[in-house]
């Protein structure tokens, strides 16, 4: 029994969707049910799809939908006939429910779920339950460890024809903290490779990979990414298109509605991707402060050890680095106001922003105490005089052109800004709050959307001077943002002025 496929328009995310009206012959005659998982082909390609069905005539009873990620992935036109059936069990049915129960995976048990996931043999309500069974302190150290390998084993794994192959890496929930690029440009710059390979946003309102689309492509494979780091040394690519971590890009599309990463599954995601890009020497970047992702000195202190311990099993070295999360770092929060940042910092500008400029500076000084130089000078004098000279800023445009072309971020049309009630000094800013207050203004969505911080802690600001400006791609999404901002009107708490 077949249907003709129809594109449905519909928006998904990354999850396969096919619609059905209930009362078509495949509905009836397989038995399917509303979520059901279905084999779905045609065009000599075959996918996995969750079932919704159709009740009302907006879609025919000869006709089966699917949305765009299924669309995608099946690559057929419309029109084509497709068979269904059901799926046979995935093989790591057995393994997900030990998990949720509470038992110890070996790494050939995980490599069996991370590729029935990559397969889409596991419906996304799966793999929520495995992302929460893993969270807390569900997984030891051990366990931990085959995580992360298996998360290795099961994708590309690349090589490099030298060493050291250095890298960096920031553990998030710090708006603005756009250091990556810098870094990047300033480590190619002195001559060593780094090959960096970047995530989109999870929970927050821009990821690296988000940012840094705003100056070139980045969705590359492997082969160009390969080209672009033999070139110039470096690169600054989204990971979900190099397949490098595959089954990380699955658990990252289930974690971002959850709106949390534990520390087993951000150590397994963050390592297995580096030891997937060749990185041999990696600087770990952990802010800790009341509102950042690591809240207290005890809980980086923690996930320090325990990056440290899986690192060390996988041959890799690892600096860890703790440093101040208690406010945002640049002025920009969004992909384009992001990158705005990093282009002034990059440009030595009079105007750039000197918070992300200095912890730039210092993460690039620590990765190239990786490999001292001749000269005697210290990673941060180098980085330093690097980025002075405007080598940095040359090696980064270069990287943009070898990935495809540079480009200026573009400007949203729609902003207000959000000024200072009374006198007083900056007491404290709620990082958490202000990504939400980003993200509801578009970001990362509408790459321009976001916000502009104007203040620091232990600021002094009179009434009526800007406390935020808020951009928007709408002005739909701007007033939804003003609403939430009139709410939350601490987001930046004044205190009173000595």
């Amino acid at each position: 029994m077949r249907l003709r496929l129809r594109r449905m328009g519909v928006d998904t995310y990354q999850e396969s969707v096919v619609y059905m009206h209930r009362n078509c012959v495949v509905c009836r005659s397989e038995g399917f049910e509303a979520q059901s998982r279905i084999v779905v082909e045609g065009n000599g390609r075959r996918i996995v799809a969750t079932l919704n069905v159709v009740t009302d005539d907006w879609i025919s009873m000869d006709s089966a939908g699917l949305s765009e990620a299924g669309w995608r992935r099946l690559n057929a036109p419309e029109g084509t006939w497709l068979r269904f059936s059901h799926p046979a069990p995935a093989e790591s049915a057995s393994d997900l429910r030990a998990k949720v129960y509470g038992q110890t995976l070996d790494v050939g048990q995980y490599e069996r779920l991370l590729r029935d996931a990559i397969a889409g043999r596991l419906a996304d309500i799966e793999l929520a339950a495995f992302v929460t069974a893993c969270a807390g302190d569900r997984l030891g150290l051990e366990e931990n460890i085959a995580l992360t390998r298996a998360m290795i084993n099961v994708g590309e794994r690349l090589q490099w024809p030298r060493t050291p192959v250095l890298d960096k890496h920031c553990v998030g929930g710090l708006p603005g903290n756009r250091t990556t690029p810098i870094v990047v440009a300033i480590v190619a710059a002195a001559g060593y490779l780094i090959p960096k390979t970047s995530s989109r946003a999870i929970t927050s309102p821009a990821g690296t990979a988000d940012t840094m689309e705003t100056l070139a492509p980045v969705e590359l494979g492997l082969a160009a990414m390969r080209r672009v780091v033999e070139r110039e040394g470096g690169c600054i690519v989204w990971g979900g298109a190099v397949g490098l971590s595959p089954a990380d890009d699955v658990l990252i599309r289930v974690e971002r509605p959850l709106d949390f990463d534990s520390d087993a599954q951000l150590t397994a995601s963050v390592l297995s991707k580096k030891v997937a890009a060749g990185a041999t020497h990696v600087v770990l970047d952990l802010p800790v402060g009341p509102t950042a992702k690591v809240r207290s000195a005890e809980t980086a202190a923690s996930l320090g050890r325990l990056l440290s311990a899986v690192a060390q099993a996988l041959g890799l070295v690892v600096d860890i680095h703790l440093s101040d999360g208690r406010q945002p770092v640049g002025r920009g929060v969004g992909p384009a106001l992001e990158a705005l940042d990093v282009l002034k910092v990059l440009r030595n500008a009079a105007d750039a922003p000197q918070d992300l400029r200095e912890r730039a500076l210092e993460l690039a000084g620590r990765v190239l105490d990786f490999v001292p130089g001749a000269d005697g000078r210290s990673g941060s004098q180098r980085a330093r005089a690097l980025l002075e000279s405007g080598a940095a800023e040359r090696k980064f445009i270069a990287i943009c052109e070898a990935q495809g072309g540079f480009r200026q971020p573009s400007a949203a049309p729609h902003r207000t800004v959000f000024a200072a009630p009374s006198d007083g000094v900056v007491a404290a800013i709620d990082n958490r709050r202000l990504s939400r207050l980003a993200k509801l203004a578009g970001a990362p969505r509408a790459p321009a959307a976001g916000l502009e911080i104007h203040v620091r802690l232990d600021q002094r600001v009179g009434a009526g001077e800007p406390l935020l400006t808020l951009h928007a791609q709408t002005s739909g999404e701007l007033a939804y943002a003003n609403e939430y901002l009139a709410q939350h009107s601490d987001i930046v708490k004044l205190g009173a002025a000595s």
